[in-house]
């Protein structure tokens, strides 16, 4: 895209809508390239980018075999491919139960004892903060790695507040990048706290859905 028009008709073009079960792989696909260089993932994943954008997948997939993915959006270019992820998770939803826990482990054992130990600090310290007030919890939400910058988040995220403000919800998360800080203000969240994570600021958001 060589103009700001022709980049404004490739979002025009963007279809949004519910992930199809098979297309799970593309965005694990997505997850793990456009995420791969987030502070929290450098710390706890290594800082080789080919092992960690590899445990960041393993890490995601995991995840999505223990949760209800009926929720996530995708964004969809006009060739049908994949270029971002909205993940969502209801009211209640948030923290795994026993069984997703132990589910989870042979996952740790994968990624190795170092970065099972760190990853494990990491999302205990966000789950310690999850509200108790009822929320929707977005995340992840990520944009092929090639594609940032373009406004396909944005467009995720017209469509996960309007979602929100229909339903009358409040919706909640973490980031760990303070330019996303700057970003997810444009949609109505405001940072209720921080905390030093490994060594990484990490702030903690809350949006108050449209009564």
């Amino acid at each position: 895209m060589h103009s700001v028009t022709e980049q404004r008709e490739w979002l025009d073009g963007l279809e949004i809508g519910p992930l199809d079960p098979s297309g799970v792989e593309e965005v694990l696909g997505v997850l793990s390239r456009g995420m791969r260089d987030n502070p929290m993932h450098v710390v706890t994943l290594g800082d080789d980018p080919g092992i960690r954008q590899q445990r960041l997948r393993t890490l995601m997939s995991a995840a999505f075999d223990v949760r209800d993915l009926s929720h996530t959006i995708v964004a969809r270019d006009e060739e049908g491919a994949i270029v971002g992820v909205c993940g969502m998770m209801p009211p209640g939803g948030c923290r795994p139960d026993l069984r997703q826990q132990l589910l989870l482990l042979p996952t740790l054992f994968r990624i190795g004892p170092h970065s099972a130990v760190r990853v494990t600090r990491w999302l205990g310290a966000w789950g310690k903060r999850d509200p108790h007030k009822r929320h929707w919890h977005l995340g992840p939400l990520a944009v092929d790695a090639y594609l940032q910058g373009m406004g396909v988040g944005g467009r995720l995220m017209q469509v996960f507040c309007a979602q929100m403000d229909a339903a009358r919800d409040d919706a909640y998360l973490e980031t760990d990048k303070e330019v996303n800080v700057r970003f997810y203000e444009r949609f109505g969240f405001k940072v209720i706290g921080e905390e030093n994570v490994l060594g990484v600021n990490n702030y903690f958001m809350h949006r108050t859905g449209t009564r």
